[in-house]
C-alpha cells in the first residue's frame, strides 16, 4: 500500500478519540460541505497546479488534510451526488447518468442502460439524517438530482434551500428558487452566479445560532462549462498565458479563482464568529474536469492521470479533496489512502457518534480524519456507469481493490489490468502478464453487478 507523511507523535495521542472524535467542544460540529462542478484535481495550487490562484482552498488544505486518492462514485454529476446524499452506489440506486444524458451512438453494439432520473423521495438524505440530530440544515447552488418538489432540496430534508433553476449554464443569465418553486430570484446580467452562491452561504452562517449546529451543503456551478468568468478576473491569466505555452484556460482558471474567493469569504465568517474551531470543512468535486472541447475551448486537463469526464479512468473519477477542522484534525497533512464519495454519511455519522445501519456501499473513514497513517483497508471499490457521456466516453465498468484497478468496455467486453501504484497514469495493461489478477478482478467486479442488481446496456 502506499506509504503517507509523517505527522507528531502529539497530533496522533491528541487525536485518539471515539466516535465523539469532532466533538471537542460541548456542541455538535457545524459541518460545511463545498462541492465544486466538474474540477479536476490537478485544477488546484495545492495539487501543484502552478496557473490557476487558488490561495483561500490551498489555505484550507495545509489546515487540514489533502486526500490524493478520492473517488466519486461515477464520472458524472447526478449519480455522484446522490452518492454523497446517500451513501449508496449509483447503481443500486438505478441513477447511472446526469439527469439529461441522452446521447447514443448507432455504430455501437449496444443501448445505453435504462436508468432512474432522480433522486427518489423515499432516500434518506444526509441532511434527513442530520435533521433529527438537532442541526440546521442548508442547500445552495446545483442540485442536479430532480425537480417536483418532493424532489427538490426542501423535500429532502433541507429547511433553508437556494437551488439554481434555469439557465444554469449561464452565470449570468440564471434563476435561483428560494425554499420553493413560488419565489425566485432572477439575474439579468449583474450578478456573477458563483458570488450570488457564495452570498447565500454567507446569509445561513450568519443566520445561525451557535446553540444549534448546523450543516451547509454548498454546490457552486463552477468551473462546469460555459466558461464565464468575472470579467475583472481574466487580463491576469491571459497575460501569463503564453508564459505556460498555453497549457492552461485562463476563462477557466478565472471561474476557479471566483469560487476560490468564496471560499475565502466563508472562512473569513467562521473566524468573525468564533467557529472556526468548531466547524468541519470538506471540500471536493463531483468528477474530474473536463478535457475535451464542449460547449466551448477545452477547460483543463487531468494532469498525469488517464482521460477525463465521464470516463472510468482515473482523470473521470479521481477528485480533490480537503477535509480540516481548527484544533481537530492536525494541520499539514497529506493521506495517499483511498475512499469513495459514498463513504461521507457513515463518516460524518460516525463522527457524531452515532450507531449506523450496515451500508454495504460505504465506510467510514473517521480512522483517517484521527491518523492518515493508519493502517485503512476500505477494501474493493466499484464504477458502473452504462452510457455515453458528453465527453466521448463509452459504457464501462471498473473495480479498484488496494493497488489493482481494472477496467471493463461493456460494447467489447474488454478488459485492461492496471497496478496503480507503480502506473498510476494507467499506461501499462497488465491483464496479458498477469492474466490470474485480471480474472480474479474480473469476477470480482461481476459478482458485484450482479448483487447490485446494475442497470447494463441493451444489446441491439
Amino acid at each position: 500500500m502506499i506509504k503517507f507523511k509523517l505527522i507528531s507523535t502529539f497530533t496522533v495521542v491528541a487525536l485518539q478519540l471515539h466516535g465523539n472524535f469532532a466533538q471537542t467542544q460541548t456542541t455538535k460540529p457545524n459541518i460545511i460541505f463545498i462541492l465544486a462542478d466538474d474540477l479536476a484535481q490537478a485544477d488546484l495550487g495545492c495539487y501543484g497546479n502552478p496557473f490557476n490562484e487558488t490561495p483561500n482552498i490551498d489555505k484550507l488544505a495545509k489546515s487540514g488534510i489533502k486526500f490524493t486518492q478520492s473517488y466519486a462514485a461515477c464520472p458524472v454529476c447526478s449519480p455522484s451526488r446522490a452518492a454523497i446524499m446517500t451513501g449508496k452506489h449509483p447503481a443500486r440506486l438505478k441513477l447511472t447518468n446526469f439527469l439529461v444524458g441522452e446521447r447514443t451512438d448507432s455504430l455501437s453494439p449496444v443501448k445505453p442502460a435504462q436508468w432512474t432520473k432522480y433522486l427518489g423521495s423515499s432516500e434518506i438524505t444526509l441532511a434527513e439524517r442530520l435533521k433529527p440530530l438537532g442541526y440546521r440544515t442548508g442547500f445552495v447552488g446545483k442540485w442536479h438530482l430532480g425537480g417536483a418538489d418532493s424532489l427538490a432540496p426542501w423535500g429532502q430534508g433541507f429547511a433553508y434551500a437556494r437551488m439554481i433553476g434555469k439557465n444554469g449554464l449561464d452565470y449570468y443569465n440564471y434563476s435561483i428558487y428560494e425554499d420553493s418553486y413560488k419565489k425566485m430570484f432572477e439575474d439579468k446580467g449583474t450578478t456573477y452566479l458563483t458570488d450570488k452562491l457564495t452570498d447565500y452561504a454567507l446569509d445561513f452562517v450568519k443566520s445561525s445560532d451557535k446553540q444549534q449546529p448546523f450543516f451547509l451543503y454548498l454546490c457552486y456551478s463552477a468551473p462546469h462549462v460555459f466558461l464565464v468568468p468575472r470579467g475583472d478576473k481574466v487580463s491576469k491569466y491571459l497575460k501569463k498565458y503564453e508564459k505556460f505555452n498555453g497549457k492552461y484556460n485562463p476563462y477557466y482558471a478565472a471561474m476557479i479563482e471566483s469560487m476560490d474567493d468564496g471560499v475565502g469569504q466563508i472562512l473569513q465568517l467562521l473566524e468573525e464568529k468564533g467557529l472556526m474551531e468548531n466547524t468541519l470543512i470538506v471540500f471536493t468535486s463531483d468528477n474530474g474536469g473536463v478535457g475535451i472541447p464542449e460547449l466551448g475551448p477545452i477547460p483543463t486537463s487531468a494532469g498525469n492521470l488517464r482521460k477525463w469526464k465521464g470516463f472510468t479512468y482515473e482523470g473521470g473519477i479521481r477528485v480533490p479533496t480537503l477535509i480540516s477542522q481548527r484544533g481537530t484534525i492536525a494541520a499539514n497533512q497529506t493521506c495517499d489512502q483511498y475512499f469513495m464519495n459514498t463513504d461521507y454519511t457513515p463518516t460524518l455519522l460516525d463522527m457524531l457518534g452515532q450507531k449506523q445501519e450496515a451500508m454495504p456501499d460505504a465506510k467510514s473513514f473517521l480512522p483517517l480524519l484521527k491518523n492518515p497513517e493508519v493502517n485503512f483497508d476500505r477494501g474493493q471499490i466499484f464504477w458502473h456507469y452504462p452510457h455515453f457521456s458528453n465527453q466521448l466516453s463509452r459504457p464501462s465498468g471498473a473495480i479498484r481493490e488496494g493497488d489493482w484497478k481494472l477496467t471493463k468496455s461493456y460494447e467489447t467486453n474488454e478488459i485492461a489490468l492496471f497496478n496503480l501504484l507503480d502506473d498510476e497514469s494507467e499506461t501499462k495493461d497488465l491483464s496479458k502478464t498477469n492474466p490470474a489478477k485480471a480474472q480474479e478482478m474480473h469476477q470480482k467486479l461481476t459478482d458485484w453487478l450482479k448483487k447490485v442488481d446494475a442497470n447494463m446496456p441493451i444489446v441491439k
